[in-house]
């Protein structure tokens, strides 16, 4: 029986299209309070994959639950639960905002008050105002993804299923966007398919990453940094001590793996060992041996590192 708290459930998903494997057994779990940043390189089988838990692609082996439903024998009784922006977000470009949602309401089984509340909350939430009686052909990039947005969650559905949601937006739409995500989140289980890694740090509590149709992370973002070869490195300036005092010092330290000199004279990078903390052991160390620090700080790693250690390798 699945979790009372799980909205979405994956188990061996695989599409192929011929001979090419686009999706290859991948297993993933989603629940009510989750914001999943879905990662991969480009042609990794992102996109895919949430055409099909949406139910607009057939799945070739595997299954895919939805709230407790089986997306290929209920596709209709999933598809009014998810709300999903698609890549693209491909809209009606001579209608306007105003009667597109109006439209889609509709087509959500929306009328009267209902309709009207509906579409008044997702145009202030999506801050699409100023554009509504516009023809969206007229309108920015920013623009169309922001009334993708606003169609996505017209019906206020328990699971959002977003592909670049930030594409084509300026950082203060990005912002809003992102604070929209968090406003929503504890009531629903939202997945961002992204191959921006800031959106990773930024808004999401879980991250899974695929490459080549594979399942290669799934774990929290900090778990993820963690694995960057540089996080929890101290990185040290100092003046008045010779390089081999300094690295006796620090080498002489349990926890410390290695010391690694860089730019010259006066900048130290401390590696520990097993990625522990030890910003303080260093910091006392080089006080007790008189080193005078010009700058101490600790590296947390570089996702693009991570990203590119575990997507090219697989």
């Amino acid at each position: 029986m699945a979790d009372q708290g799980e909205m979405i459930s994956i188990e061996g998903l695989t599409k192929r299209f011929g001979h090419l494997t686009a999706v290859d057994g991948i297993s993933l779990h989603v629940n009510k309070g989750d914001v999943l940043g879905f990662l991969g390189p480009n042609g990794a089988g992102k996109t895919t994959t949430m055409r099909m838990v949406t139910g607009y692609l057939p799945i070739t082996a595997g299954k895919i639950t939805v709230c407790g439903a089986d997306v290929a024998t209920q596709p209709i009784a999933i598809k009014s639960r998810i709300g999903y922006l698609p890549e693209g977000a491909p809209l009606y470009g001579d209608m306007t905002p105003a009667t597109l949602l109006k439209f889609i309401a509709e087509v959500r089984g929306l009328r009267g008050s209902e309709l009207k509340n509906a579409v008044a909350r997702s145009v202030e939430k999506l801050n699409i105002g100023t554009v509504y009686n516009r023809p969206i052909d007229t309108l920015s990039k920013g623009y169309k993804r922001r009334v993708g947005l606003a169609k996505a969650i017209l019906h206020d559905p328990d699971i959002l299923i977003l592909d670049e949601p930030t594409d084509g937006l300026d950082p203060n739409q990005k912002h809003e966007v992102r604070m929209l995500i968090e406003e929503m989140a504890a009531e629903k289980a939202i997945v961002i398919s992204t191959h921006i890694l800031e959106e990773v740090t930024a808004v999401c509590s879980r991250a899974a990453i695929i490459a080549q149709g594979k399942m290669v992370f799934d774990g929290t973002p900090e778990q993820l940094q963690g694995l960057a070869p540089t996080h929890n490195a101290v990185n040290l300036k100092y003046s008045n001590a010779a390089e081999a005092d300094v690295k006796t010092a620090l080498e002489g330290l349990p926890e410390v793996d290695r010391v690694e000199f860089v730019n010259g004279a006066g900048s130290a990078l401390i590696f520990p060992k097993d990625g522990a903390s030890i910003v303080d052991k260093v910091g006392m160390i080089v006080r007790e041996k008189g080193i005078a620090v010009d700058e101490l700080f600790v590296e947390r790693g570089e996702l693009e590192d991570v990203f590119r250690q575990l997507t090219i390798s697989n």
